[in-house]
């Protein structure tokens, strides 16, 4: 298994409508990269793990349960699983790594 990589590398093997690109999976967790272009809706919804979102670039608000708040480079998030969150308001292209625990399922 690799032990380094590239948000760069990754966001080129991004394919087809969703945005998302796997680059780990083990059963304790799984990390991808997601992006929303500016203006874009996010159109997930909860999932079964909980999940931690890194900002890696770009700006936007960050909603999960009732809170709501701006989020922009280096700021962490926590969503539980089957916790209602989404981002929205996206004024710069949103970068995000995404660690799923346990691993996603699909």
């Amino acid at each position: 298994m690799q032990n380094f990589f590239s948000v760069g590398d990754i966001r080129k093997r991004m394919k087809g409508p969703i945005p998302y690109a796997e680059f780990i999976r083990i059963a304790p967790m799984s990390c991808g990269i997601y992006v929303l272009k500016a203006g874009e809706e996010d159109k997930q919804q909860p999932h079964n793990e909980d999940e931690i979102y890194y900002v890696v670039s770009g700006a936007a608000h960050a909603k999960v349960g009732a809170d709501d708040r701006a989020v922009a480079a280096g700021d962490i998030i926590f969503a539980k699983a089957h916790e209602e969150h989404r981002f929205h308001s996206i004024t710069d292209e949103l970068v995000l790594l995404v660690v799923f625990a346990p691993a996603m399922t699909r």
